[in-house]
């Protein structure tokens, strides 16, 4: 465990990205609008990727501004529309759709003609559209509707229907719903095959036109208590409609168009054929995945898809895979951003990215199947990015903490280090070899009598002070680490808190460069008229353990143990009495592990209180 890992900061890195998470699956999930609204902006963007495959079913007759030029401004005489009819026939068209409302009388008196021409081998179905006008019902034209179970509750439902007059209706093959329902969003990307009027059915322009090519008296839907589960036209495949007896439009469909002023329609032998407007001056234009289309192409589309077996599937398990998906991926991503190196995070979460892209793209390109990956991508995006986010304000703050702490007691290079690999500070003390050192300054009450006299603490404390900083610098230079300052007295530490294999070597340079630089400061200070200055530094090498010591709210780094209390021992003696002519003594623990070069002298031993065992003592020899 890090040194600096509290509640406070596993809050922030594990329970709010986790929060994050949970809230992101709630949400989505809870809230159809935003869920539905993910999902449909994924299917626009296949829609835009997929790639466009030209029909070989279905033509379209354009009414056209070339059409508008050559028979005149919109309405025509339905003479006119009789005529493209016949036109139509002689190329060789299979079916003929004309998606055009026709609620009223012909001013211009082409019902006749038009209704003669609806009576042929080859069918053709026109159109009625639902209202929403409460109450309004104007020359419906019922079909009969094979019904397995009650669909009605599942039908969009329309307040009216407007209908073709009757002279046309009955003699037209057959009569299509051409009405959309456009998403939260306004974009037609789905369309009911069925809708409903009070307690009546009535087929969409697509099920009709494939009703009337096989000739059959009706369509079939079945239903059970999750809504439609299938809808049938005898001899075609049985199509797997939403409970809403919806399908998904698949808008890569490109259709061979002919204007209605040519007089070359052989490129529509053998389709379907649609007359549609194709001009901004008539008809009107809706929102596709795909752009901007003319109304009577989600007709076109949809039929299409139906005769190419397109129907696009939420499988009955989707759902329950992509909260699965969400909230693995959210346990996962915070597991991963709280412990993994960031570089492995980067390329988890790319991983992680494109298998989500990938699992979608193959469950669309083999079964059709609408997956939605957006919230697990979202949940990968927004819960990496809370945990990243999270983890690095804590290592932040944890860096800050050990600049804080040690950014007076260690060398900059240590405390970077211990910055960027805080592991290497321990929660509660280990027990480690190291190296201690303590130096204090002998002889310190006449140089306060010195300053007492002049009466000028504050000149005591700028000496102390100097002459301190001096040699903290020799110690922080060697990788010493300060432990504490107790008044006059240094105490540090070599071999923590970053491990150093020289830590014994290092800790008795550090002692002999003192030993030399209060030679110095003391030429200095003799030549400002202040009282000599000495110093006696003692160093031994053992076991102590090192740590946080203190209360839970107050605490401090530092080290205790018998080899810690050896090392105050001998700068006790150091310096003082029997070795006043050593002012640096290191104990055989620290000369044992001296490079060859580093000479040594027995200087003699001492006993420590509360030890048999007489400890030898040494000097370096210059």
């Amino acid at each position: 465990m890090h040194l600096f890992i509290n509640k406070v900061m596993l809050r922030l890195t594990i329970i709010l990205p986790l929060l994050v998470s949970l809230f992101m699956s709630y949400v989505h999930f809870s809230d159809t609008t935003v869920g539905e609204l993910a999902r449909l902006k994924q299917f626009d963007l296949i829609m835009q990727t997929d790639p466009m495959v030209k029909s070989d079913d279905i033509g379209i007759l354009a009414i056209d501004e070339e059409a508008m030029n050559k028979y005149g401004q919109w309405p025509w005489s339905r003479e006119v529309i009789a005529n493209l009819v016949w036109d139509l026939r002689e190329a060789g068209a299979y079916e003929i759709i004309i998606p055009i409302i026709m609620t009223e009388e012909d001013r211009l008196g082409g019902d006749m003609a038009l209704a003669e021409a609806l009576v042929g081998a080859q069918g053709v179905i026109i159109a009625q559209v639902g209202s929403v006008q409460l109450n309004e019902s104007l020359n419906p034209v019922p079909r009969g509707i094979a019904k397995i179970g009650d669909p009605l509750p599942w039908l969009y439902t329309w307040s009216g229907m407007l209908g073709p007059i009757p002279l046309l209706g009955l003699n037209a093959a057959g009569v299509g719903v051409l009405n959309t329902v456009p998403e939260i969003d306004g974009v037609v990307r789905r369309l009911p095959l069925f809708m409903a009027i009070g307690d009546d059915v009535y087929p969409s322009m697509a099920i009709e036109v494939m009703r009337v090519e096989k000739g059959v008296p009706s369509a079939a839907v079945k239903v059970n208590e999750g809504g439609i589960t299938a809808v049938r036209v005898k001899g075609f495949p049985i199509i797997k409609p939403d409970a809403n007896a919806q399908i998904w439009l698949r808008w890569n469909k490109e259709f061979d168009v002919v204007s209605a002023a040519s007089t070359d329609l052989s490129s529509l032998a053998g389709k379907k054929v649609i007359i549609g407007s194709m001009t901004s001056r008539i008809g009107g234009i809706i929102a596709s995945p795909t752009g901007p289309q003319f109304n009577f192409m989600p007709a076109a589309v949809s039929l299409q898809t139906l005769l190419d077996g397109d129907v696009i599937q939420r499988p009955w398990w989707a759902t329950s895979a992509e909260l699965a998906m969400t909230i693995v991926l959210g346990l996962f991503i915070v597991i991963l951003c709280r412990f993994a190196p960031y570089w492995i995070i980067g390329i988890m979460f790319v991983t992680g990215a494109s298998g989500l892209v990938y699992g979608s793209y193959y469950a669309w390109s083999t079964y059709l199947y609408l997956i939605d990956i957006t919230m697990a991508l979202s949940t990968l995006l927004l819960v990496g990015l809370t945990a990243t986010f999270a983890r690095f304000i804590v290592e932040f703050k944890a860096k800050q903490q050990i600049k804080k702490q040690f950014e007076h007691y260690l060398d900059p290079r240590q405390v970077k280090a211990l910055q960027k690999n805080p592991e290497l500070l321990k929660l509660g003390g280990e027990r480690k070899t190291m190296s201690y050192l303590f130096m204090d300054i002998i002889g310190f009450t006449p140089i306060s009598e010195y300053y007492k006299n002049k009466d000028d603490p504050e000149g005591l404390v700028v000496l102390v002070n100097e002459f301190l900083d001096e040699m903290t610098k020799i110690i922080l230079n060697n990788g010493g680490m300060i432990d504490k300052f107790m008044g006059d007295c240094i105490m540090a530490v070599f071999n923590a808190p970053i491990d150093m294999e020289n830590h014994a070597e290092m800790a008795v340079k550090s002692a002999i460069e003192i030993e030399a630089k209060t030679k110095e400061l003391k030429e200095l200070y003799k030549e400002r008229g202040l009282p000599d200055i000495n110093v006696g530094t003692g160093v031994n090498t053992g076991d102590a353990i090192i740590g946080n010591m203190g209360s839970s709210t107050r605490f401090d780094f530092s080290v205790i143990g018998d080899a810690v209390n050896l090392a105050a021992r001998l700068e006790a003696t150091a310096g003082r009495g029997d070795y006043k002519l050593f002012p640096t003594i290191y104990s055989s623990m620290t000369m044992e592990l001296l490079p060859d070069h580093m000479l040594s002298e027995k200087i003699g031993d001492i006993k420590v209180k509360g030890k048999e065992d007489v400890i030898e003592i040494y000097h370096a020899i210059n």
